[in-house]
């Protein structure tokens, strides 16, 4: 029988999902390893070859497919060790990546300054040519400049070479030539050129978008090209694919060509998860959350369509890609606490990571974190961590809270970590504001979806902040990004930038038809390259719009029937619409016209799915064997200890149903259930928490 597996690279755990072709699955968890996450990965997949009583080649044999989501652009990023890069651009520009977008990031902090470029000055190249806005070549490349400029590059020893002309996406030709010579006189550099990452108008964007390619591509290359050697000489003979920011996977080819595309790449994968979950209890609008050791990330589903942005950011720096809408902050189970000079307690962003890890590892960690304070609380049972194979010391994290915390509060050590506790609550509903209320969502009107090995701790204390009533845990909740891996789509975007007003008569029919022509067969011919079967392939569309006069553009999903031939009335109505729903107004009923701004074509090639396995209906009573036992928990409205019972996750089922307060355990997460709230399993064993107050 075929094994898939969804791996899942964390900050403080590496995740996996084994499962079979009838859906039954594993779950497996091992720290990550930093300086090389392959080393995880075979960590943990010769765990599940001895967990199937298997040799690594003889397991690695029979699975079919693997796939992976990385950390490995983004934390080059984040750290600042990204390769050497060149860039050669527009003379006159070569301080755009510097000079941004000329607006502050933080409106009132003149001391907030810009992030130091990812291409110092002396390696952004100037080259004399120049095209206008309409592909009209007004200055020819001087050709003479630009090998003076790649023997600089070559001189400096670079390792990639990002190129980004003016206008390049209107006329790609000077760029072309660019890329030649590129690729004569220094071969062995990863090249990154704007009109193949992203041929769109506005030029910060596209630039910081294209040197960001440049800059982690070998990067992944490395890591790609190690992994599938290892791989290989494991004896795996299956399918690899790679998570994408977008939601998607594709093969390692594409992404080692395209390396920006998983900047976001582990976060992408929850909406996915979301969605086989959702479906069940009739839901198309959830807010899913993810909540491990080192980072928190909330994403919004719309009528079962994820929210996808075009103006994202890694660490300050543009990327224009288009990726997954998420939201992401330094909260997660290892979030260091401190006191800033205002004497506030915060939490986060720094985390203990997976070394030396929170003080109550017995790692070496002596920093407060999020999981000190849980354990002290009672939520985490210390000899039941990771299962058991992690024991929490107690004593340690109450010194490092009392300590570092609490004296200098004033506060005694329960004090001190009930107030990290609300803390953490207080930051990661805020970030869930960021996606939905910010965007014109209420999110009382959502499910909210809670996953991560922390998430479920605090599930109750979050949706409490949002007035959010219904929260769905899924049965394994702490690898739900490596099981939406497994759920999730190859996927290939395309834009061409198309400036025209969008009005019956002015429009260019012809040119428009032919650029949605001419992406849809270039997302043809990857899904050919993938195999993927004429009924297994969707295209789907999006128009960038704006009204005549505006600077911002409006993303507006519309069916592909839409586009060919042109259907004015439809697509401007959805316009309307989608401007209403985010500014408040729209002009349907004033005199003024539409403009387009860019075209957007999506490639689609549907994956199997594994099934969710459905469970036999239970009585609501649990079982007595699904009683732990009890112990004393703060319950944080009454700020008072109680004695609770506490439940084993693994032993509740479909039909079960409890009511706080109490705690449910498994060994990769633990549920905590305040008075008033009240929990049942669904049918494929999923905890379903529910506000009754």
């Amino acid at each position: 029988m075929g094994f898939k597996i969804g791996i899942d690279v964390g900050g403080t755990f590496t995740d996996f999902l084994l499962t079979r072709n009838d859906g039954a699955g594993r779950v497996f968890k091992v720290l990550s390893t930093p300086d090389d996450p392959a080393i995880a990965v075979l960590d943990g997949l010769g765990r599940m070859a001895d967990d199937q009583e298997l040799a690594l080649t003889d397991f690695l044999a029979q699975v079919d497919l693997i796939v992976h989501g990385t950390t490995v652009t983004t934390n080059a990023v984040i750290t600042g060790n990204v390769a050497k890069t060149g860039l050669l651009t527009t003379e006159g520009f070569r301080d755009a990546l510097e000079m941004r977008r000329g607006v502050r990031e933080v409106l009132y902090d003149n001391k907030y300054t810009a992030p130091e470029p990812i291409v110092p000055r002396r390696l952004r190249l100037p080259v004399p040519e120049r095209v206008d806005l309409n592909g009209r070549e007004l200055i020819p490349i001087d050709e003479t400049a630009l090998s003076s400029a790649v023997d600089e590059l070559a001189a400096q020893n670079v390792e990639a070479v990002a190129i980004c002309f003016m206008h390049g996406y209107a006329d790609p030709r000077h760029e072309q030539l660019a890329a030649k010579a590129v690729r004569d006189l220094l071969p062995q550099a990863y090249l990154s050129v704007s009109t193949e990452v992203l041929p769109q108008v506005r030029f910060y964007e596209r630039t910081s978008t294209t040197v960001l390619n440049a800059a982690v591509g070998p990067i992944l290359g490395r890591y790609l090209d190690s992994l599938t050697r290892r791989l290989d000489e494991s004896g795996f003979g299956g399918i690899l694919l790679i998570m994408q920011s977008n939601g998607g996977v594709a093969p390692p080819e594409a992404v080692k060509r395209l390396a920006a595309s998983t900047l976001l790449s582990g976060p992408a994968a929850a909406p996915a998860a979301g969605l086989a979950h959702a479906e069940i209890h009739g839901q198309s609008r959830f807010i899913s959350i993810d909540m491990g050791g080192t980072s928190f990330d909330a994403a919004l589903v719309y009528d079962g369509v994820p929210t996808i942005t075009t103006h994202g950011q890694v660490n300050r720096f543009a990327l224009a890609l288009p990726s997954m809408e998420i939201s992401t902050i330094g909260a997660g189970g290892g979030s260091i606490a401190w006191i800033d000079d205002g004497g506030l307690l915060r939490m986060g962003p720094q985390s203990a990571g997976a070394k030396p890890g929170p003080a109550c590892y017995g790692l070496g960690g002596t920093k407060p974190t999020c999981s000190d304070a849980n354990l002290v609380l009672g939520y985490l049972d210390p000899t039941f961590f990771a299962g058991g194979a992690i024991a929490l010391d107690l004593a340690a994290a109450k010194t490092a809270i009392y300590d570092q915390i609490a004296q200098p509060l004033g506060l005694s050590e329960i004090e001190a970590a009930a107030g990290m506790y609300r803390i953490m609550n207080t930051n990661m509903a805020s970030a869930m504001r960021e996606i939905s209320v910010q965007k014109g969502y209420d999110p009382r009107e959502f499910l909210l979806v809670c996953a991560g090995g922390a998430g479920p701790i605090h599930a109750a204390g979050m949706a409490r902040e949002l007035e959010m009533r219904r929260i769905l845990i899924p049965k394994e909740s702490s690898i739900f990004c490596a099981a939406g891996m497994l759920r999730s789509d190859l996927k290939h975007d395309y834009v061409r930038s198309f400036s025209n007003p969008f009005i019956a008569g002015e429009l260019d029919e012809t040119r428009f038809v032919a650029l949605v022509d001419e992406m849809m067969s270039l997302g043809a011919a990857a899904l050919d390259r993938e195999h993927m079967a004429q009924d297994a392939r969707r295209f789907s569309c999006a128009l960038d719009l704006r009204y005549l006069g505006q600077y911002h553009e409006v993303a507006v999903i519309v069916p592909i029937e839409a586009v060919n031939p042109v259907d004015y009335g439809q697509i401007s109505t959805a316009f309307h619409a989608e401007h209403n729903r985010l500014y408040g107004y729209d002009l349907s009923q004033e005199d003024t016209g539409i403009e387009l701004v860019n075209i957007r074509i999506t490639a689609i090639g549907i994956t199997d799915k594994p099934p969710l396995a459905e469970e036999p209906r239970r009585p609501a009573v649990p079982d007595e064997t699904a009683i732990k036992g009890a112990r004393e928990m703060l319950l944080i409205d009454e700020a008072a200890f109680e004695e609770v019972p506490v439940y084993d996750g693994h032993a509740l089922g479909h039909g079960n149903r409890v009511s706080g307060p109490c705690i449910i355990e498994q060994i990769n997460t633990t549920i905590v259930v305040p008075p008033k709230f009240d929990v049942w399993c669904d049918t494929v064993g999923n905890f379903v928490m529910e506000d009754q107050s």
